[in-house]
């Protein structure tokens, strides 16, 4: 017999990942609507979208966050085809978003002086080789292998390149050395489980001073731009978008920004995701069917976490069916390009009670398929 207790919330995507628990869409505030997004009710909801982002997320003093177009992709596809080009770069990369980086920076903005440091799924580049004195691009948290940097240790403090760092599923997860980040990038749908479409863009005074000081020798698309007479578009950190947001999409992530702030900040967020995979950790380790892709403990991602099971890839479609079909686990797949197996959402607005529910059904959906 299966377990007669599922999850209350089945839905364990990694994107675009599960609302925050107790969401009603009818609560949110929805005077913006039909309103103009450069009208005072509008930027001004823009704006405290970016202030509220940086105070929550405690970045240093300096650091300035915007809304951009088209998601993270938007946002990183931005900050490299607008600053890259004036140092040698390193790509480092161990999953498919991250190669995504390193095929526009070599194939599509073709650069010279670029070192690419790759290591298979499951597994993390030698992050010592990295030379911060070049522009270093890398992913934090890897979403399609669920390896992620222990920390930022590797990165020097005196470095004279950029770090760009995609973040989309780390921040309000995991701790961020924002220190040692000059471009940051992540979307609303990861950890907060907002709405897709739009991208978060932060950067430091170092990268605010490679924008005012530095000109590609390519032309920028209109939704790129952030310099107008070889300065700063400050408006654009204030809630004045490149182009039309989606005010609905806005006032859902201020919402989950209120509840970030209701439960206890970020600490609490990072805490529940850390719960999750804390109660995944316990179950794999008694059992010996299934075990994390990420070959290291100090390397697990604690939100995408990525799992391999001892079956056949027919298999494995067959149990994520099966859960499916039983209205437990839904878009549970792993990414397109990956190895077969399971990819679990841990992040913060996904219940403990729920990933504990699941657990004995993993149990049951093996043993029916194996």
């Amino acid at each position: 017999m299966h377990p007669s207790i599922k999850p209350a919330n089945p839905n364990f995507s990694s994107g675009p990942c599960a609302k925050r628990p107790g969401y009603d869409v009818s609560q949110l505030d929805l005077s913006v609507l039909g309103r103009s997004h450069r009208a005072p009710i509008g930027k001004k909801a823009l704006e405290k979208a970016c202030l509220d982002t940086a105070r929550i997320l405690g970045l240093p003093p300096g650091y300035r966050v915007a809304v951009v177009p088209a998601s993270d992709t938007g946002a990183m596809e931005m900050a490299m085809w607008s600053m890259l080009g004036q140092r040698p770069v390193d790509v480092v990369y161990w999953e498919s978003f991250g190669q995504g980086w390193a095929t526009d920076i070599n194939k599509q903005l073709k650069l010279d002086n670029v070192r690419t440091f790759y290591a298979d799924y499951g597994h993390l580049p030698d992050l010592a080789k990295v030379n911060t004195d070049h522009d270093v691009v890398f992913t934090w948290n890897g979403t399609t292998s669920g390896v992620k940097v222990p920390n930022a240790d590797w990165i020097a403090d005196d470095r004279q390149g950029l770090t760009f760092c995609d973040a989309t599923s780390a921040v309000f997860a995991q701790d961020m050395d924002w220190a040692k980040l000059d471009v940051i990038t992540y979307s609303w749908q990861k950890v907060l489980g907002g709405e897709g479409g739009h991208g978060m863009l932060i950067l430091s005074p170092r990268a605010v001073e490679r924008l005012e000081s530095y000109t590609p020798n390519w032309p920028l698309p209109k939704i790129f731009r952030m310099t107008s007479g070889g300065k700063l578009i400050e408006d654009l950190f204030l809630g004045a978008t490149i182009n039309t947001p989606s005010m609905l999409c806005v006032v859902d992530y201020l919402d989950a920004l209120q509840w970030v702030e209701s439960i206890g900040g970020v600490a609490a967020t990072i805490a529940r995701s850390k719960q999750n995979l804390a109660s995944l950790e316990t179950f794999i380790e008694a059992r010996d069917w299934i075990d994390f892709l990420a070959t290291d403990e100090s390397t697990r991602s604690n939100t995408s976490v990525c799992l391999r099971l001892n079956l056949a890839p027919e298999q494995v479609k067959a149990l994520i069916k099966l859960l499916e079909q039983h209205e437990v686990a839904f878009d549970i797949s792993p990414y397109r390009d990956a190895p077969a197996g399971l990819r679990i959402w841990c992040g913060a607005t996904i219940e403990n009670n729920d990933i504990e529910a699941l657990l004995p059904w993993l149990d049951w959906a093996y043993q029916q398929v194996k």
